[in-house]
């Protein structure tokens, strides 16, 4: 793959047209389920080395990834501080700067202190301003993906036999009963990540700096769903949730969420109805990213059990549902709509 990122880094940045290949090296630093990184290094003709990061979309991700809409988040949230700058844009990704940080496991994100920064900095990234619609958009999201996954065919006989045993039917209704409880919420909608998983989070252990990165899944969504989702991916690929945050551990975060600079002046009130609403909004992600992979099983090339991992989530979400939903119950009842 080297000799084409050199020409694509040739073409797309002019000053660079004329140097040597081996002036060009590139590795791997990542290869997530969507998307392959690349560290790309450049030796100009002064000696000054220059490192990016080529991130090449994963075939077919246009059924998943609105690029518009991340083009366009990226400049508004580099802008504030988040992200890596964007240098460039080619037909299946883009060129970004590099960020000298480590990538973080699972079992960091649980670390008190360092879950009291994700809760600060995610704060500010909600209250970044991204132009266009602000309809959150995880249902229409939902109902795109519901679409396309309930009509699939696999060539692979295996695939197609565990595929056929997926009642599309129950899954529709189970949508259309969350989508009608979280409607009664009144979830704060704000410009949401909506992947921040730890492969998504990046820390400079010398600087004690945290990134956040890779916004393609990004829109305005509701602010539950962005934190129940983090917390869901406590349990990393393997999907081991007995790693889930305890009550203890998602007060500590809603804590520094609310209140970064006075976090022990939060409320019980405020703590308790944050965590009904994230706990609600939990179970939506498990359905967002079940179907999700329903397609990436058909359309992706990455060797990743797609569809083992459509069942992990979707069996979560059964195994969590009714617990969730008497706590949104319980709380609706007992407070009227507030």
């Amino acid at each position: 793959m080297t000799p084409r990122i050199i020409e694509l880094c040739k073409d797309l940045f002019k000053k660079w047209a004329k140097l040597d290949n081996s002036n060009f090296s590139a590795e791997t630093i990542s290869g997530g389920i969507t998307n392959l990184l690349l560290k790309v290094s450049v030796k100009e003709e002064n000696g000054n080395i220059v490192n990016m990061t080529v991130r090449l979309y994963g075939p077919n991700t246009e059924y998943v990834i609105n690029r518009s809409r991340e083009l366009q988040a990226i400049g508004c949230l580099s802008a504030e501080g988040f992200g890596a700058k964007l240098l460039g844009v080619f037909g299946n990704g883009m060129v970004q700067s590099f960020i000298n940080a480590r990538t973080l496991n699972p079992s960091d994100m649980r670390k008190p202190k360092l879950a009291a920064e994700i809760a600060k900095q995610l704060r500010k990234f909600h209250q970044v301003e991204v132009p266009g619609s602000k309809e959150p958009q995880l249902w229409n999201d939902i109902f795109k993906f519901f679409h396309k996954a309930s009509t699939l065919e696999f060539d692979d006989s295996e695939k197609q036999r565990k595929y056929e045993t997926i009642s599309f039917k129950k899954v529709h209704t189970e949508v259309i009963e969350l989508k009608e409880l979280t409607g009664l919420l009144s979830a704060p909608v704000v410009f949401a990540h909506n992947d921040l998983l730890s492969g998504n989070l990046m820390l400079n252990d010398d600087e004690e700096k945290l990134y956040f990165i890779d916004f393609e899944y990004g829109s305005y969504n509701y602010r539950g769903f962005d934190i129940g989702n983090h917390f869901n991916e406590y349990a990393g690929y393997d999907c081991d949730y007995s790693l889930y945050p305890n009550k203890d551990e998602q007060y500590h975060f809603y804590r520094h969420y609310l209140e970064p600079e006075k976090p022990h002046e939060v409320s019980d009130k405020d703590l308790e109805a944050l965590y009904m609403e994230t706990n609600t909004y939990m179970l939506a992600s498990h359905l967002y990213w079940a179907l999700w992979a329903l397609i990436q099983a058909k359309m992706s090339p990455i060797d990743f059990d797609y569809l083992g991992y459509f069942f992990l989530r979707y069996n979560e979400y059964k195994r969590q549902k009714e617990k969730c939903f008497s706590l949104a119950q319980s709380y609706l009842s007992g407070s009227g709509t507030r």
